[in-house]
């Protein structure tokens, strides 16, 4: 059902046709993000996505927004650790025009000095919101203490110094650079033929270049124990994010460890939302999350404590997944985690925005893509065992992260500090 062409040029198509669907999603991935960049110009990239929107030789701001919106369709982007996506959603009798307007901004934007420093403040303030919420803040130290030092542990918004400090020349120098064709993959899915795309696409990238581009610092996990990143702040709950270092994107088990984070925190049915909040009330919020690079990952876990009873719930979290490492999953609670995961996947890849990103995220990180049939039979054949086996391959001390933001006494720093083990 996926078909892909990767052109002359280095660059990359893959489609993935969905009949009977009246829209298309579209988007054109580029393989940069934070974990490509210094300190010095740490957000240099997330920079980069927010200018493409302010203007082209072509198109104004208000004109690229308008030319999507204006057809009844969705214009908008991201970026991450290791890409950057320009995406839109539209009827998909117009899915020529919407590529027009994306590869438009992705090779001819501006990137004018008046709204470098327009956007620069806009950034600014996007920075010191993120770390006004705690509950955001909280994840970013916990990568700060992952991967301490290192491009994969930045903030991919930046920080003040970089961003104030970040150079027209600096911007085009990194757009020439990474937005080459052989760095870049469209994927679109709806009810759409893949010789349209190929024939669209190239309609638009005949003086677009192609190049040898850098790769990203791989990361080094040497750990020798526990960490512990504490920001003393009043603040009416505690906030928590606790982490250890997990899978690639391309590991062998790491279906196995999509179920391990249904089991311990994907749903209301999981481990620690019955044992936090159910039956504690030590929390309103919590949760786990998966993060998968090319090289590395990390589990994680994420609360929002009552202050007075931090030292109960990190106890609790802790305890609940030791006992992933001792005692088996009973079959029938494998097996909820399994129907929760192949349905959830299932109804999202219905929707041509979520076929365009999982496909998109597949063939950009790299590695064999695989059919959602594929994936329910690697989901179907893990047993209680591979648990097991997962829980303690990546639940030990010496990766374990700690990220606190709260009124922490120091009495519970001490206590803390103590109780940070398997």
């Amino acid at each position: 059902m996926y078909k892909k062409t990767i052109l002359k040029n280095g660059l990359t198509i893959a489609t993935r046709y969905m009949p009977n669907r009246d829209s298309v999603s579209l988007g054109i991935w580029i393989k940069v993000g934070s974990r490509y960049e210094q300190v010095k110009i740490n957000g240099i990239s997330h920079f980069l996505e927010h200018l493409l929107f302010k203007g082209t030789a072509r198109r104004s701001c208000e004109q690229i927004k308008q030319s999507i919106e204006g057809i009844g369709g969705s214009l908008n982007a991201f970026t991450s650790e290791e890409t950057t996506c320009y995406l839109a959603k539209v009827p998909a009798k117009l899915l020529s025009k919407a590529l027009d307007v994306l590869w438009d901004m992705v090779l001819n934007a501006t990137l004018s000095g008046e709204d470098i420093e327009m956007e620069r403040r806009v950034i600014l303030e996007e920075i010191r919101m993120y770390k006004d919420l705690p509950s955001h803040y909280v994840t970013d130290l916990l990568s700060e203490s992952l991967w301490p030092g290192q491009p994969l542990g930045l903030n991919i918004a930046g920080e003040t110094k970089s961003v104030s400090h970040i150079q027209r020349k600096d911007l085009t120098g990194y757009r020439d650079h990474f937005y080459r064709l052989n760095n870049i993959v469209v994927v679109v899915s709806g009810n759409v033929s893949h010789k349209q795309v190929l024939e669209e696409c190239k309609r638009h990238i005949s003086c677009a270049k192609r190049g040898k581009i850098k790769k990203f610092v791989k990361v080094r996990q040497a750990q020798a124990g526990p960490r512990l990143k504490l920001q003393v702040k009043d603040t009416e709950q505690a906030h928590l994010a606790l982490g250890v270092h997990g899978l690639a994107r391309t590991h062998p088990d790491r279906f196995c460890l999509r179920l391990l984070h249904v089991i311990l925190g994907a749903n209301m049915s999981s481990r620690l939302f019955q044992q936090v909040r159910e039956e504690r009330g030590l929390a309103y919020e919590i949760n786990t999350a998966i993060k998968l690079f090319q090289d590395t990952g990390a589990f994680i876990v994420h609360a929002g404590i009552d202050n007075r009873r931090l030292v109960e719930a990190l106890e609790v979290i802790l305890g609940q997944l030791s006992q992933m490492k001792t005692t088996k999953v009973a079959e029938e609670e494998l097996k909820r985690a399994k129907e929760y995961y192949i349905g959830q996947l299932t109804l999202a890849l219905e929707n041509t925005a979520e076929q365009m990103l999982w496909l998109g995220e597949r063939i950009v990180c790299g590695g064999r893509l695989l059919s959602l049939q594929e994936v329910i039979k690697r989901i179907k054949r893990i047993d209680a065992a591979d648990i097991t086996d997962l829980a303690n391959k990546i639940f030990i001390n010496s990766r374990l992260n700690l990220a606190l933001i709260g009124p922490v006494k120091n009495k519970d720093k001490e206590m803390i500090k103590k109780r940070l083990t398997f």
